[in-house]
């Protein structure tokens, strides 16, 4: 399996565990550099899926609308634009 195909598989709390992993690794500034930039990139691929993820979370969730006695009367986009 490719790498992108190995992110685009991942759940977001998997993407986001290694995103993390990552940053804790670039923060302790003990990875050799071209090993810096590999895990950067795959840094950068991860933060694109989730971003993507969350996306399609946004656009699934829905907010209740009431009507006036404040009884639910139906669902609206969240931010109906």
């Amino acid at each position: 399996m490719s790498e992108a195909n190995d992110i685009s598989a991942m759940s977001f709390e998997a993407a986001v565990a290694q995103l993390e992993s990552i940053v804790e690794q670039l923060e302790r500034g003990d990875v050799a550099l071209d090993k810096s930039i590999e895990i950067y990139e795959r840094g950068e691929a991860l933060k694109a899926h989730c971003e993507k993820l969350l996306s399609a979370a946004e656009k699934r969730i829905e907010k209740i609308r009431l009507d006036r006695q404040g009884q639910p009367a139906g669902t609206e986009p969240l931010d109906a634009e």
